[in-house]
C-alpha cells in the first residue's frame, strides 16, 4: 500500500480549471486500478493533496437545491462570482480568497476502505488544527463539516466538506474559512441549512489576518498522523 501523499500548492486558481485537474488525477488513478485488476499487476497507485484558493465561486452538489442560491445571474456578475453544478455530495457552498480549500485525491485502498471514516478523519484534522488556536471545533449530528457551539443557538460552521468517491478513489474535499469574506455566504443558504451561521478563524481569533501557511502546516501535520501517511511536496504552477 502506497501511503505517500504528493502535496501540491496551486495558489489562487479558477475553480473550473482546478476541477478539471482533479478529474485528470482522479481518472489516472482509476485507470491504473482497473489496469492492475485486469492484468493482475501491482503498480502502486499515487495519492495527491491539492491546496488551493479560488476566486469567488458558488458550487452546488448533486443532492443540492438550486433555490439555495439567492443570486440571479446578473447579481453573480455584479459580485464577480461564478456558479457551477458539480459532482460531489452535499448542497451549495461558497469558495473564495482567504479560504483554505483542500482536495485529497486518494486511493483509499492504500489506507482503509471506509468513506464514513474518511470524512470523520478530515473533520478531525480540522478539529485538531483549531485546538492549536484554543478553539473547540466539534461535529454536528447529521451534518458534515466542523462547527463551533453545535447544538446551541450560537452554532456556526467553520469548515464545509463534500466529496466524491469511485472504486475507493476520492476527489473534492474541504473548505476551511480562515480569512474568508463571510459576506458572500449571505447570498446562499449554506449547505441547505438556513438556521445556522458561518464563521472564520480570523473572526474567532479577533485578529486582522491569520497566517494561512501556518494553518496549512498544522492541517498537514494532523492529516499525516491521522492517515499514517508520508507527505511529499511538489511544485505545481
Amino acid at each position: 500500500m502506497n501511503k505517500e501523499i504528493n502535496i501540491q500548492e496551486l495558489g489562487l486558481k479558477d475553480f473550473k480549471e482546478t476541477w478539471e485537474y482533479q478529474e485528470e488525477l482522479f481518472k489516472m488513478i482509476l485507470d491504473l486500478k482497473i489496469k492492475n485488476r485486469r492484468e493482475e499487476t501491482l503498480h502502486p497507485t499515487p495519492n495527491y493533496f491539492l491546496f488551493v484558493e479560488h476566486p469567488h465561486v458558488y458550487t452546488l452538489g448533486k443532492s443540492g437545491d438550486i433555490s439555495n442560491l439567492l443570486l440571479s445571474e446578473k447579481q453573480l456578475q455584479e459580485k464577480e462570482a461564478t456558479f457551477y453544478k458539480i459532482n460531489r455530495g452535499g448542497d451549495i457552498t461558497y469558495h473564495g480568497p482567504g479560504q483554505i480549500v483542500g482536495y485529497p485525491i486518494l486511493d483509499l485502498d492504500n489506507f482503509f476502505t471506509d468513506i464514513h471514516k474518511y470524512l470523520r478523519l478530515l473533520e478531525e484534522m480540522v478539529i485538531l488544527t483549531l485546538a492549536e488556536y484554543n478553539i473547540k471545533g466539534v461535529r454536528s449530528d447529521g451534518e458534515t463539516g466542523v462547527w463551533l457551539d453545535a447544538g446551541t443557538p450560537f452554532a456556526r460552521k467553520i469548515c464545509a466538506l463534500g466529496v466524491r468517491a469511485s472504486r475507493w478513489v476520492t476527489m473534492h474535499g474541504f473548505a476551511f474559512n480562515v480569512n474568508a469574506d463571510l459576506g458572500y455566504f449571505d447570498h446562499i443558504i449554506p449547505c441547505g441549512i438556513n438556521d445556522k451561521a458561518v464563521t472564520s478563524l480570523q473572526v474567532e481569533l479577533g485578529v486582522e489576518k491569520v497566517d494561512v501557511n501556518q494553518v496549512k502546516e498544522k492541517l498537514l501535520k494532523h492529516f499525516t498522523t491521522l492517515f499514517e501517511a508520508e507527505c511529499k511536496h511538489e511544485l505545481k504552477s
